[in-house]
């Protein structure tokens, strides 16, 4: 049987920040999951912005579950994917709520209106997950090279790189 590999690069520090930067904000949306030690609760967020931190930045309706679930526990998992490059990235975090004005105005877009009754709606929140750790998968050749690399595991039953680079992030 084949087996295709990815070589490990584990990245800290202000490296991690700027690859959770680079593939979350590519990505633009996520399955952003509470209540994480218990009875997990999935959906798909659109993410705002990564500031220069590692914090990533969601708009959310005051009265939304998701921020009753992050006002109970703070402990939440982004999975982000980018199916077209073969990018995924996995982050957990402690995530924050609040109506600060300036970081609404910051991270507001007009696909925001779809929500929210523009910028000045009072039921307007931005939660702010600090990233804590995480992990990401990449591929560093063109989609189609790797793919092809991959095949060739599969069918000759070697042992090959797949066109990949994963690592865990620390922050």
């Amino acid at each position: 049987m084949g087996n295709a590999t990815s070589p490990q690069n584990n990245l800290n520090g202000t490296q991690a920040i700027q690859k959770i930067k680079d593939l979350a904000e590519t990505a633009g949306t996520c399955f952003f999951s509470t209540q994480v030690k218990s009875n997990t609760n999935s959906r798909p967020m659109a993410l705002q912005g990564v500031d220069e931190y590692g914090n990533l930045y969601f708009l959310s309706d005051v009265n939304s579950e998701k921020n009753k679930d992050v006002q109970s526990d703070p402990s939440v998992e982004l999975y982000f994917m980018n199916n077209s490059k073969y990018e995924y990235i996995f982050i957990k975090g402690k995530a924050t709520i609040s109506q600060d004005k300036n970081l609404i105005d910051k991270y507001w877009n007009n696909f925001a209106n779809a929500w929210f009754n523009g910028k000045d709606d009072p039921n307007i929140s931005i939660i702010k997950v600090a990233s804590e750790e995480g992990y990401y998968y990449e591929t560093r050749d063109n989609i189609i090279v790797a793919m092809s690399k991959m095949m060739f595991a599969a069918v000759t039953g070697s042992e090959i790189e797949d066109g990949g680079i994963e690592g865990k992030l620390d922050v």
